[in-house]
């Protein structure tokens, strides 16, 4: 029998079909997510050169990294709940006015404290471009096959622009002041601000249900102060401040657990984590961002002051981990295809731990390819887990609930981003200090170096470049761990998910 083809029909399939428009508009919103995951990353290489004109602390020069990310993930579901009901557009383009203000603030910051400032008010701008442009993607592509499409160009964008923030950090840092990294970020807001409102569809639900004021409230009242004491105990030691500060944090992520469970309209859908592959993508996401975060913020200072190349160099000496993770992420559905989620996942989670294992065997002296190898294999498990967390995490939920299953798993991201110095970062910190004990270190590699510079004293120099490399091994080697354990996971939660997967 012949199939009657109705026109009505044809027209709604052809409808469905986005426009040349609606791609230029997903370029659009691209645009914002480039630059709030660049931001993730791209002091990463301008740390030695901030710390020479602002002095930061041990401490402020974490927090200058990373109060931006934890910002972010802290506000990250809240406004996504914003957009919704006030419209995604018109929180997308006030956040964008709000980040391109604290970027010109941040540019031309005198002090530490000052810079901390403007990169937290960045963190909240930063909190409504994500889930504003993703949440938009939604609404311009119903097709669902153009909509994955459009989904995984955006997951690549937000992970190709955090592997490649230090790489144009580094260019833009060789032939400017390290101020100019946040200028950049101007003309590109101008541009969405211009180009959004007329390329980008408006869209709110209407929705009325009461905010979770509490929750967003309690949530921050335990994220920050323990991040803090860890920083704290990292820097200074186990004193009473750090303790005192953490259990405080400890007690308010709890009371917020308490007070999800309980909450009509809450920030975090608990019953999701009870999905085994749900928890699975989301830790995967948490513990990569972390592990990535730690790897390109420590060698970013090894390139430079262990192994005394300028900031070109070193920036040019991330490129191929930022290449392979941003060509890996789009590929990552190829690789899916050919060996399934379950070992496609594993193979990738296992590659990240091999690269980070590789760096085992810098020192202070050794040669480029030696980090450039390791560093590349891991931007490769990197790209291709990166791309399969969002798939498992949504595909994983109820259809009703694939909404809040976003919003974790981009929240994962964030929060692991700035996990990776909080933790990493101060693990290699406390491994710096607990070395330079009774050998006159300064908190910082680059303090201790100008120390040395200044009394003549080269074997200084090189007790401090060594213990930095030994901070970098322990971290590195952490990390390892921690891939290796989670291939182990994710071999057994998929198992019974991947039926192409014996």
């Amino acid at each position: 029998m012949s199939t009657i083809h109705h026109p009505a029909e044809a027209d709604a399939r052809r409808d469905d079909l986005p426009s040349m428009r609606t791609w230029i508009g997903l370029a659009v919103l691209c645009m914002p997510v480039l630059l709030v995951a660049m931001d993730f990353s791209v002091l990463y290489l301008a740390i030695p050169t901030i710390t020479d004109q602002l002095a930061p602390t041990a401490a402020q020069q974490l927090w200058i990294v990373d109060i931006y990310g934890f910002l972010i993930a802290g506000l990250l579901i809240t406004m996504g709940n914003i957009g919704d009901r006030f419209g995604r557009r018109r929180v997308l383009l006030s956040g964008a006015m709000l980040f391109g203000a604290a970027s010109a603030v941040a540019a031309f910051a005198p002090s530490a404290a000052v810079l901390i400032g403007a990169r937290a008010v960045m963190g909240i701008g930063g909190a409504t471009l994500l889930p504003s442009s993703l949440s938009l993607i939604s609404s311009m592509f119903p097709d669902a096959r153009r909509r994955s499409l459009a989904i995984g160009i955006w997951t690549a964008c937000f992970a190709g622009g955090s592997a490649i923030g230090p790489v144009i950090g580094g260019v833009i840092l060789h032939h400017f002041w390290w101020g100019s990294i946040f200028l950049l970020n101007v003309p590109v807001l101008v541009a969405l601000l211009i180009l959004g409102p007329r390329l980008v569809p408006e869209y709110r639900s209407g929705t009325t249900e009461p905010f979770d004021i509490l929750g967003v409230v309690l949530s921050l009242a335990g994220i920050l102060p323990v991040v803090y004491a860890v920083k704290h105990i990292a820097a200074d030691g186990v004193d009473a401040t750090g303790l005192v500060v953490g259990v405080v944090g400890v007690a308010a992520l709890v009371a917020f657990l308490r007070q999800q469970r309980r909450a009509r309209h809450p920030l975090l859908q608990i019953a999701l984590f009870r999905l085994p592959q749900f928890s699975s993508a989301v830790t995967s996401a948490l513990i990569c961002m972390m592990t990535l975060g730690a790897l390109s913020y420590l060698t970013g200072i090894y390139l430079q002051s262990v192994l005394g190349r300028d900031v070109l160099a070193a920036a040019l000496a991330g490129l191929p981990m930022a290449v392979a993770v941003a060509v890996f992420s789009l590929g990552a559905s190829r690789v899916e295809a050919l060996l399934g989620t379950r070992a496609a996942f594993v193979l990738a989670l296992l590659a990240a731990a091999v690269g980070n294992a590789g760096l085992l065997f810098v020192g202070t002296d050794t040669p480029l390819w030696m980090y450039l190898v390791p560093t590349t294999i891991a931007g490769v498990g990197y790209g291709i887990v990166f791309s399969l967390v969002s798939e498992v995490a949504v595909g994983s939920a109820p259809p009703e609930r694939a909404g809040a299953a976003s919003g974790i798993s981009e929240t994962s991201f964030e929060l692991g981003s700035a996990l990776g110095l909080a933790l990493l970062g101060s693990l290699a910190t406390a491994v710096f200090r607990a070395d330079g004990a009774g050998r006159g270190f300064a908190e910082t590699l680059g303090q201790t170096l100008d120390r040395a510079r200044s009394v003549g004293d080269s074997a200084l120099a090189v007790d401090a470049r060594t213990a930095f490399v030994d901070g970098l091994h322990i971290a590195v080697g952490v990390s390892a761990v921690l891939l290796v354990v989670l291939a182990a996971v994710i071999a057994v939660v998929l198992r019974r998910r991947d039926p192409r997967v014996d």
